[in-house]
């Protein structure tokens, strides 16, 4: 997209409410787990996350989105929309549009497709062979001790997004409850093609019942497009509430 086309991306998580503040985190400390092997951690969190991608079909809940792009202090593009979401039977989000203002900010279909993803992404058993999972250490996140994992797509498919990143898990749940990254690959400009940059993000999650869903997700990064004064400053939110899941 051009220059003041914005690139806007998905899928990451922690411990948050509608305002979130940063977490309280601790030092990053690279000693490997005591009592199980990250590989038995990489084992239970995608099979927790595997039965939260289950449970969430049963549930509906309210996803509102704000993007803004900036020229210092001033908003000079601005994309809304707040909508209730349910998942089909196979986990395709069905949408129920509440606002939508006009948008003065154009998104590529790569844009909304990431926008839409940072409450939707999960890396459970099925997602898992797309993915490097590496443990990097463990660090406390407010009052969770989490194990701390570096996440990269194994290889690009043509037309496929990716989360790439950092990933936090609570060592009692053995769920995520952080995500911070970007969505993959950045795509170059080429021929026809018009270059597309991807904001990172953090998405954080809070546990509703016996799983932590994703309820805030917060963008605020400079895009670095190819050409003279094109940097573009991107800050945005995904907010998810009023969770509603049936027994």
């Amino acid at each position: 997209m051009k220059h003041m086309q914005i690139a806007l991306c998905l899928i990451a998580v922690g411990l948050a409410l509608t305002q979130v503040s940063a977490a309280q985190e601790g030092p990053l400390v690279t000693d490997p787990p005591k009592g199980i092997t990250a590989q038995e951690i990489i084992q239970k969190f995608t099979a927790k996350e595997k039965e939260f991608k289950n449970a969430r079909k049963k549930c509906t809940y309210r996803q509102a989105i704000k993007f803004q792009a900036l020229d210092g202090g001033n908003v000079t593009q601005e994309y809304q929309q707040v909508a209730d979401v349910r998942l089909d039977d196979s986990g395709k989000k069905v949408k129920t549009i509440v606002l939508a203002p006009q948008p003065s900010m154009s998104l590529s279909p790569e844009d909304a497709e990431d926008i839409e993803s940072r409450l939707h992404f999960t890396l459970s058993t099925d997602e898992l062979p797309e993915y490097s999972v590496v443990y990097v250490g463990q660090q406390q996140e407010d009052d969770l001790h989490c194990y701390v994992f570096d996440v990269a797509p194994r290889q690009i498919e043509k037309d496929k997004r990716y989360f790439q990143g950092r990933i936090w898990v609570d060592d009692h749940d053995f769920q995520i409850v952080k995500m911070t990254g970007k969505s993959a690959p950045d795509i170059p400009r080429k021929k026809k093609r018009q270059e597309n940059l991807f904001p990172k993000f953090t998405t954080y999650r809070e546990m509703i019942g016996k799983y932590w869903f994703p309820t805030y997700s917060s963008t605020d990064d400079m895009l670095h497009f190819t050409g003279v004064n094109a940097d573009l400053h991107i800050r945005g939110t995904v907010k998810g509430t009023d969770y509603k899941c049936e027994p």
